[in-house]
């Protein structure tokens, strides 16, 4: 007859556990799978809704609290700065300025040595050819004041959009002559002022 204490069943369970096989590892989440030609968007990016935190249509009050005040108030933004304004703020990236319309942001505008870019990875430096690639709806306008130059168009809805509409929305790229991006202009109706304010 066998017996087993409390002692011997302890060692028995000791011995059958340290002879199981090791208990296979959880599998590690695979990441979330992204389709390498979709756009993603990140806070560095500038899309026809708006720049990181702050979207068209916000009041200047927002816009500020969110990029800070005009790092430079003594410049001129407009001629009549209550109705227009343009101004860099405080916290936002080099080369980018808001219009602020009748107390409601209008455009983004990214010039000089900005490297804020698009959704599509399109920025300063890209060419014409690059984006009318990428934006086979884009609508095509030659520039008002330098020769070869254009105004490339993407309106959100396609050419059927209306850019008169206060609620529409898109992104122009300006050019130079040999048609390297040189401007782009985000946000809604405003995009197309070839003289800003004036």
């Amino acid at each position: 007859m066998i017996r087993f204490t409390a002692l011997g069943s302890a060692v028995l369970l000791t011995l059958t556990a340290c002879n199981a096989p090791p208990a296979e590892p959880a599998p590690e989440p695979s990441p979330p799978q992204v389709d390498p030609g979709t756009p993603v968007a990140t806070a560095n990016t500038l899309t026809s809704e708006g720049y990181g935190p702050v979207r068209v249509g916000m009041t200047r009050a927002e816009v500020e609290a969110a990029l800070g005040a005009d790092s430079n108030p003594e410049a001129a933004g407009g001629p009549e700065p209550e109705s227009c304004d343009v101004f860099h703020p405080a916290r936002a990236p080099e080369g980018l300025t808001v219009m602020v319309e009748d107390g409601r942001l209008s455009r983004i505008t990214l010039m000089r040595a900005s490297t804020v870019q698009t959704a599509g990875g399109l920025g300063l430096g890209s060419t014409a050819a690059q984006v009318k690639a990428a934006h086979a709806d884009a609508a095509v306008e030659p520039h008002k004041y330098v020769e070869g130059a254009e105004y490339i168009t993407v309106w959100n809805g396609g050419r059927a959009a209306n850019g008169d509409d206060p609620a529409s929305r898109g992104i122009r790229f300006e050019t130079d002559a040999a048609g390297v991006v040189t401007t782009i202009h985000a946000g809604g109706p405003s995009i197309q002022l070839v003289e800003s304010c004036l």
